[in-house]
C-alpha cells in the first residue's frame, strides 16, 4: 500500500473528510482496515468504499466509519500495527 493509493480512494469518495488505512495482523493472517470519517449526514456506503479499495490496491480491505475528529490529524495516512513474535 502506498499513501497515494488512500488518497485514490478518498477522491473517489467525496463524502469521505478523512481517512487512515491501518494494517494489522489479529489472528496471525495481515488484514487493512480503511477508517473513515464521514459528515453525520452524509451518505454511508461502505460497499462501494471496499470495492474502491479493491480495485485501486489489488487486495481485500475493510471499511470502518469513525466519528468527526476521531482519526488524528499528523499527516500519517497509513499506521502498520502488525505485530511479530
Amino acid at each position: 500500500m502506498h499513501p497515494s493509493q488512500v488518497a485514490a480512494i478518498v477522491q473517489r469518495h467525496p463524502e469521505i473528510a478523512r481517512a487512515r488505512l491501518v494494517v494489522d495482523n489479529a489472528g496471525g493472517a495481515d488484514r487493512m482496515t480503511l477508517n473513515v470519517e464521514v459528515p453525520g449526514n452524509a451518505p454511508r456506503d461502505a460497499a462501494a468504499i471496499v470495492a474502491s479499495i479493491r480495485e485501486i490496491t489489488k487486495l481485500r480491505g475493510e471499511v470502518a466509519f469513525r466519528a468527526h475528529g476521531e482519526l488524528p490529524n499528523d499527516g500519517c495516512v497509513i499506521d502498520d500495527v502488525r505485530k511479530y513474535d
